[in-house]
């Protein structure tokens, strides 16, 4: 797995936690960065943050753009990977937003449902296609 692989990774995971805690994405990354064990890397911080600052938006374009599917009724880790992918495909425009939708499906095979890659990879192309129209 590449770094940003990595990266990507500890940011899910960082996300899932914070929802399964109730708790701020941003409050659960600052005592991992604290911690150090293991260190945080830039790119997971980016993310995580990214994806605190932007949630309402993040959440509103999954509800407006997932055909028969709400938010609480996604897994969690679903939501999460949506979350992560979503910010990393729209706000970090350096990015190869093919590599961005094929690293986030890959997580969503390796940790989700059988249907989570597909449903994952719809709606992060979705969202590569609307891009230039969609406000953010």
């Amino acid at each position: 797995m590449s770094a940003r692989g990595k990266a990507r990774r500890r940011a899910l995971d960082i996300l899932f936690e914070a929802e399964l805690r109730g708790e701020d994405p941003l409050t659960v990354l600052a005592e991992r960065v604290e911690r150090q064990d293991p260190p945080v890397n830039e790119y997971t911080s980016a993310i995580v943050e990214g994806v605190g600052k932007q949630r309402a938006r993040i959440d509103e374009l999954i509800t407006t753009y997932s055909e028969g599917w709400t938010l609480d009724r996604m897994p969690a880790v679903d939501r999460n990977l949506l979350r992560g992918g979503t910010y990393e495909l729209l706000w970090m425009p350096g990015v190869p937003e093919g590599v961005v939708i094929s690293e986030w499906v890959h997580l969503a095979g390796e940790l989700s449902t059988d249907e989570s890659p597909q449903f994952v990879n719809g709606l992060l192309a979705r969202f590569k296609q609307l891009k230039p129209s969609l406000t953010l």
